[in-house]
Parts: C-alpha cells; sequence; structure tokens
C-alpha cells in the first residue's frame, strides 16, 4: 500500500514538472537592451539594428506587462530578422531570460 501512495505521488510530481517546463505564448516586441521598452514600437526597427550592431543585445519586451527579457538566442538569424518587429513568441523563461522555441509576426492590430 505505501509503495502504490510513493508511486502515484512521484508520477503527479513529475506530470507537475513536465507541465511547468511547456512552452508558453506572448506577443510583444523586438527590441535591444540600450532602449528596451522605450523601442518597443512599429517605428524601432532601425534603431534596434543599429544599437545591436554596436553591442546592445536583442531583448523581447511583452506586451502585457512591459517586462523586459533577454533572449538567449542572440546568434540566430530568425531574431534578426524580426528586429523591431510586433511578434508572438513561444518558449519558456528563467529569471529574466527568454529561451525561444519559436517566433513568428504578430496578427496585425485589430484583428
Amino acid at each position: 500500500m505505501k509503495r502504490r501512495f510513493w508511486m502515484a505521488t512521484a508520477f503527479g510530481l513529475l506530470v507537475a514538472v513536465m507541465a511547468m517546463a511547456a512552452d508558453n505564448s506572448w506577443t510583444g516586441y523586438i527590441a535591444d537592451s540600450m532602449c528596451g521598452a522605450k523601442a518597443a514600437n512599429d517605428n524601432a526597427r532601425q534603431c534596434t539594428v543599429k544599437c545591436v550592431k554596436q553591442g546592445a543585445k536583442y531583448v523581447f519586451v511583452n506586451d502585457g506587462d512591459k517586462k523586459v527579457y533577454t533572449l538567449a538566442d542572440q546568434d540566430q538569424d530568425k531574431v534578426a530578422e524580426h528586429a523591431g518587429h510586433h511578434v508572438t513568441v513561444k518558449g519558456t523563461i528563467d529569471g529574466d531570460t527568454l529561451r525561444l522555441s519559436s517566433i513568428d509576426m504578430a496578427p496585425a492590430k485589430g484583428n
């Protein structure tokens, strides 16, 4: 009886951990670490590209709370091609770092 209890408990914990590790989805802007949330708009592409060339890091600015997350995947072409764009990202967050699993253009506002 004790063995079944502990097996069920262990299984429940495993399922809970796996659920927490699942990818989540957010909508926001790919900006740069120099400007952060100030560069979270549709007119900031040139600024974001320029700042990254000067040493800034790509960041994601969440639409919901304007929180700025450093992107773990700085060297990926898919991040660079979305610099300054309004995007929907999927991934996991660890502290202030977002590890991307996908990035796509966000639907136009009002759609």
